[in-house]
């Protein structure tokens, strides 16, 4: 189940770069893009919340999950599009972190 993620990532990356090119501005607005989905993931809270008194409670957990499964996907993608191996990047963040669990 897992290589789906990975292989999604990437052909995303392709797909991206067979529609858009991959110059410099294009990987920016691909990094641009998590922050737009980060916002989205944050709107989601606030509706859970009903922070907005003129809305009142207008999303679920479950939106804010779908956001930020959004966000990490995105994010997957722009790691990608660097050129980089989203799968070692991930795996070297996580090893970094439980380090600071010990």
């Amino acid at each position: 189940m897992d290589d789906i993620i990975w292989d999604s990532a990437r052909r995303w990356q392709r797909f991206l770069d067979d529609r858009n090119g991959n110059d410099p501005l294009e990987i920016a607005c691909r990094i641009m893009k998590i922050t737009e989905e980060a916002g989205e993931a944050t709107q989601a809270w606030i509706g859970v919340l009903g922070q907005n008194p003129r809305k009142g409670v207008t999303h679920t957990t479950d939106d804010v999950v779908g956001e930020l499964a959004d966000v990490v996907f995105t994010a997957l993608v722009a790691i990608a599009s660097l050129g980089a191996d989203p799968r070692r990047a991930i795996h070297d963040v996580v090893t970094k972190a439980n380090g600071y669990l010990e």
